[in-house]
């Protein structure tokens, strides 16, 4: 069984009322198992006719090849050490699992581990799941593991194969509490539930997080020790940095991660209720849940600023696009929200292009009537007149594929 991502499955509500029925992989319009499209099977195709060689490092194996490939950053780098995954044996406080993400993809290394992990995102299929043996060879290859589904598609992920990013309660040694309640989280999670069982570098002024602590008492499995838990900025002196591509376990690349799993699992599961011929009623609470989630509607809000100690942000940011003024929706804002420009980068993401034409009209139309001032609808007036004015003006400079009534305003 692949390593769960993140944390247990669990049912989880979701801002609309969604139907979280698990959706046949064998679907004659999903055909799940069949050939992939992502960026992990383009470079196996690669490897394999001699294209691309993957290096070999001593310490770190093919890790810092097969980032390098996809585009991945280190900086990147999130830390977790409660034993949520097959190779929990090897996973302790002492020797965390290292999480790298971009858009597209999220590597998983186990200092000492059997494989490295991967998660692909095929734009109509959602998360494909790959392992890379990490002994050297003449032919590395990258091996599909649909049995990681057995984890990675249930109610928390809205039923199609999908990532999570989860909370849980660890012992001394990472064990998750097996009473605690493992919520997933995401942006919309207060920062006092999230993060337990990870390492977490970078600052929240007065917000608490369970990140960095461990129970101590077996007879209090939630009651985590939380001294010198908060506004961590180095991790020196908690485990070994030998074998890890980076020292940080960069708060605002996890607080990424979060709100991009939670949005591919909603691209991905608009687009199957539409190919498997969902009812009406179905999809379009796929796509208001989808419309609130990318306009951050339901955000945690945050009381005190945030400051990461890697270079992620600024790297993050960097990849833009960005509109003739400059302004980008990967301009963070982390002093009373993630995001200064409050729309999800995913707009950018090939999933979005492929969601089915229907459906992808229709969450277009939504965000134009709120962007608009059209929807009267309270749940969006966390966005003020400039939020949407800015919104407006950035999509329309770098979105390409726009509907007639964005680009000449109706």
């Amino acid at each position: 069984m692949f390593a769960r991502f993140l944390a247990a499955l669990i049912c989880v509500s979701t801002a609309a009322a969604q139907d979280l029925t698990i959706l046949p992989l064998d679907h004659p319009a999903i055909q799940y198992s069949g050939p992939a499209d992502d960026a992990v099977a383009r470079l196996d195709r690669q490897i394999a006719s001699g294209k691309v060689k993957l290096d070999y490092r001593a310490g770190l194996g093919y890790l810092p090849g097969v980032l390098a490939n996809l585009g991945v950053n280190p900086d990147s780098q999130s830390l977790v050490f409660s034993k949520t995954s097959f190779q929990a044996a090897k996973i302790s406080p002492s020797n965390p699992r290292a999480l790298f993400f971009n858009d597209q993809v999220m590597v998983g290394s186990v200092r000492g581990g059997d494989v490295l992990e991967f998660a692909a995102l095929d734009p109509r299929q959602g998360m494909v799941f790959y392992t890379l043996d990490i002994q050297k060879s003449d032919k590395p290859q990258f091996v599909r593991r649909d049995s990681c589904l057995q984890c990675h598609q249930g109610p928390a992920t809205l039923g199609i194969p999908g990532l999570l990013v989860g909370s849980v309660f660890p012992d001394a040694t990472g064990m998750p509490a097996s009473r605690s309640n493992n919520p997933v989280t995401d942006d919309s999670t207060p920062i006092e539930k999230r993060w337990g069982g990870w390492y977490v570098t970078g600052t929240t002024g007065g917000m608490n997080h369970l990140g960095n602590a461990v129970a101590r008492d077996p007879r209090a499995p939630d009651v985590l020790d939380r001294r010198g838990s908060q506004n961590v900025t180095s991790l020196a002196g908690r485990f070994d940095f030998n074998g890890y591509m980076t020292q940080t376990s960069d708060i605002v690349a996890l607080m990424t991660l979060e709100h991009q799993t939670r949005m591919v699992n909603l691209m991905i599961r608009a687009g199957w209720d539409e190919r498997t011929k969902a009812t009406s009623a179905a999809i379009d609470a796929d796509v208001e849940a989808l419309v609130r989630y990318m306009l951050f509607a339901d955000e945690a809000t945050l009381y005190d600023p945030i400051e990461g100690v890697s270079t992620f942000a600024k790297t993050f940011a960097e990849r833009g696009p960005r509109d003739h003024q400059g302004r980008s929706l990967r301009d963070f804002d982390l002093k009373k929200r993630m995001f200064r420009y409050p729309l999800s980068f995913m707009l950018y993401s090939p999933a979005f292009d492929a969601m089915p034409d229907a459906v992808r009209e229709k969450v277009y139309r939504r965000l134009y009537d709120v962007l608009t001032g059209h929807d009267p609808e309270k749940k969006f007036t966390r966005l003020n007149a400039d939020d949407r004015t800015a919104i407006l003006a950035i999509v329309r400079d770098t979105k390409t594929g726009l509907p007639a009534y964005w680009v000449s305003p109706q």
